[in-house]
């Protein structure tokens, strides 16, 4: 049996104590690491309860590892939780960033085989959107989104925005488009 390695450090204590099941370890864990977990959490669109979970699943993933002896001491603990509930809460971001399309429309957006790459294309290019609809302005704006987004017909979008009839604003969805269409090529090719 190995001696203990509580006089090294507070880190190597704690490892100690894994090794040993003191679940007192934990406690040490949770509370040294509460803050900065929540802190980073919450700054990239998660809430506390978020922040508890991830917390509470990286102190697992270092229990596990240290109890099996497949932890290798090579930063602090907290550097260590800190990387795991990052690494974990970056990869359950884009998780849900690929569902969350998907049950729109699962036939042009598949959940499985999206790469990193292409999800940041596709951000990109959400994000030229955007720019360009707001660069439209209104009613134009308002239109394709109703038309596009919320997929009204053309006779309720004539009537939400004031327009005589369908076949007003179906022309006027056309010219719509076709400055959209002509916004997002400049914007490609500013690029």
């Amino acid at each position: 049996m190995s001696p203990p390695l509580f006089f090294l450090s507070s880190d190597a204590r704690v490892i100690d104590l894994i090794k040993k099941g003191d679940e007192e370890a934990l406690v040490i864990l949770y509370e040294a690491n509460r803050r900065p977990i929540t802190s980073f959490v919450v700054r990239n669109s998660g809430n506390p309860q978020d922040a508890e979970d991830m917390l509470q699943e990286a102190l697992v993933v270092l229990w596990e590892r240290v109890r099996a002896g497949k932890f290798e001491y090579t930063a602090q603990l907290g550097t260590f939780i800190f990387a795991t509930v990052k690494n974990m809460w970056l990869r359950q971001l884009a998780r849900l960033r690929r569902e969350v399309p998907s049950e729109l429309d699962p036939d042009t957006n598949p959940a499985n085989g999206v790469s990193a790459l292409e999800m940041m294309i596709e951000d990109e290019q959400a994000s030229l959107v955007r720019e360009a609809l707001d660069k439209l302005g209104e009613p134009c704006r308002k239109l394709l989104l109703l038309f596009y987004w919320e997929e009204l017909s053309m006779e309720q979008i004539a009537e939400q925005l004031g327009f005589a009839n369908a076949e007003t604003a179906k022309s006027k969805k056309y010219q719509c488009k076709k400055s959209l269409e002509k916004l997002l090529k400049e914007y490609r090719e500013a690029l």
